[in-house]
């Protein structure tokens, strides 16, 4: 594939968008790829396709590009949280719950406080 200008990186990214919200996730990795592959630093175009993995049910790649993301922003909420939703999916409750807690923390919104169960031992 020939080198992707940085203006078609973006319209790959934007349509990923589209792809994702239409419920092509498949469709939206496909896109994403050169374009983490040109910008890995990239933690916006990570977390899109950290989302689009979790959402076609690739649950190990979007547990690494989630991971990633937190890496480089560690009091990333959202972060946290779908990486808990991720982990909670393969059946790692126990790994879950530190995400879902640090993602109440973060932001105290009521589905991540609902998620952290704080009151629970």
């Amino acid at each position: 594939m020939p080198e992707r200008s940085p203006e078609t990186l973006v319209i790959d990214y934007r349509a990923a968008e589209q792809l994702l919200a239409a419920r092509d996730p498949r469709g939206a990795v496909k896109l994403l790829d050169p374009v983490v592959a040109a910008h890995p630093e990239n933690t916006a175009a990570r977390l899109l396709r950290a989302r689009a993995f979790f959402a076609a049910a690739q649950l190990r790649p979007a547990e690494l590009e989630f991971q990633i993301v937190l890496e480089r922003e560690p009091d990333n909420a959202f972060a946290h949280f779908a990486l808990a939703r991720t982990l909670e999916r393969s059946n790692r409750a126990d790994e879950a719950q530190r995400h879902f807690r640090l993602a109440a923390a973060l932001e105290p919104r009521p589905d991540y406080l609902a998620a952290a169960r704080f009151e629970t031992p």
